[in-house]
């Protein structure tokens, strides 16, 4: 069989599928739609006022730098489990220049004043 067959295979038995579910659950959830129901509703916040509001840009930051330190981390900790063994020095250069790219993109964010909170 042609590897081009199985996977338009498994497309369409995925496509299927999910079909199937969306019928399922057209079929068998209960729909009794109110106003109420019908109402815009984000994070647990009623829609009070006016349609627009500003949001600080600050925490897009902090979120965007977890994001960067919590893919160091995966990278960095099978490293250390790893490095048990003998890996060499061309591993710890490695390494190195990573972890260096990212205190040099914590340097920058420190003295912008992006690590403040207030």
């Amino acid at each position: 069989m042609s590897p081009y067959v199985v996977v338009a295979a498994v497309v369409v038995i995925g496509l299927l599928l999910f079909g199937a579910a969306m019928g399922a659950r057209a079929l068998l959830a209960p729909h009794a739609p109110t106003r109420a129901k019908l109402t815009t509703y984000e994070s647990g916040v009623d829609p009070v006022g006016q349609d627009w509001a500003q949001t600080q840009i600050r925490y897009f930051v902090y979120a965007f730098l977890y994001v960067i330190f919590a893919v160091d981390a995966v990278y960095l900790f099978p490293w250390a489990l790893v490095a048990r063994g003998s890996l060499g020095p061309a591993s710890l250069v490695e390494i190195a220049v990573f972890v260096g790219v990212i205190l040099v993109g914590l340097l920058h964010a420190g003295r912008r004043g992006l690590l403040r909170w207030f």
